[in-house]
């Protein structure tokens, strides 16, 4: 295992490398103290950098913040071969904070990353102290015809607009560039090839796939913040609101007027739940 800085790519998607086994993670590592473990979620053409980039600086100067792509996304590789299930991403997330010297760190998920969020709590109950899950899969629901399309995307411009629409409540965050910036982002190099194979048809079974069952959850024992947006179309509130009851340290944070991305809608009413909840013995740091 290594981890080295990657040099000569100027996009800030891409971070640091480090390679274990047949697979290198590209991921974030940005601040000190404190480590927090960011997993973002399963949308066409998405990296820890695009889901949390509004998220990531504001922690990190408090705390030390971890942002990898996970196994199938991004800049992270893995063999075209392999099997994407929860045991590898968690398998990925212990070898990342094996190599980084890391014995437990605070976690939040977002949506597919809150399904991973709480499989990693639950395997390694030891390296997890805290819980935040956003817009999160985990249990096991009927597929809503949000989740459908997200993970249904099939490349065009069109078609990532409409998806946009999915994501947001507020329309006036889909601009021209942002419809074209995510597009160009689901068919750089191989992602869509990796992307349409992550989730085949009939897609109920990824979601049946990243639940854990109730039992499961009744034995999670970390305090757990749980931030939903009323609005969202792609994972339903009705789920959070079955997180709370079943985690038994557990909280709800509901955003009315707000979809699928509470992180970008409520940058700064979620960085600032998250930091009270986390940190809650710092001084929130001003910008």
């Amino acid at each position: 295992m290594n981890a080295a800085h990657s040099s000569g790519d100027v996009s800030p998607e891409i971070g640091q490398s480090l390679e274990l086994g047949d697979w290198c993670i590209n991921y974030h590592d940005q601040g000190q103290g404190e480590p927090i473990l960011l997993i973002h979620g399963s949308g066409p053409g998405v990296t820890a950098w695009a889901n949390w980039r509004g998220v990531l600086p504001v922690l990190a100067q408090q705390a030390r913040v971890l942002a990898p792509d996970m196994l199938g996304f991004g800049y992270t590789r893995c063999p075209c071969d392999g099997m994407l299930t929860p045991e590898a991403w968690v398998a990925q997330l212990v070898g990342l904070l094996d190599a980084l010297n890391i014995q437990a760190v605070s976690v939040v998920g977002n949506s597919f990353g809150g399904a991973i969020a709480l499989a990693l709590a639950h395997r390694h109950p030891q390296r997890v102290r805290k819980l935040v899950l956003m817009g999160a899969v985990g249990l096991s629901f009927p597929i809503s015809a949000g989740l459908e399309k997200v993970w249904g995307y099939q490349p065009s411009l069109e078609a990532m607009r409409e998806l946009m629409g999915v994501f947001a409540y507020n329309r006036g965050l889909i601009t021209d560039d942002l419809v074209a910036m995510r597009y160009q982002a689901s068919i750089r190099d191989d992602v869509q090839e990796r992307f349409s194979r992550l989730f085949p048809v009939p897609r109920q079974r990824g979601v049946d796939m990243l639940a854990l069952t109730e039992a499961a959850l009744r034995e999670l024992r970390q305090d757990t913040l749980i931030i939903h947006g009323r609005d969202d179309q792609v994972i339903p509130l009705e789920v959070s609101e079955r997180l709370l009851r079943l985690i038994p340290h557990a909280q709800l944070h509901v955003f009315g007027e707000c979809g699928h991305w509470v992180q970008i809608e409520r940058a700064e009413s979620f960085a600032r739940l998250v930091s009270d909840f986390l940190l809650p013995n710092q001084q929130r740091a001003t910008t």
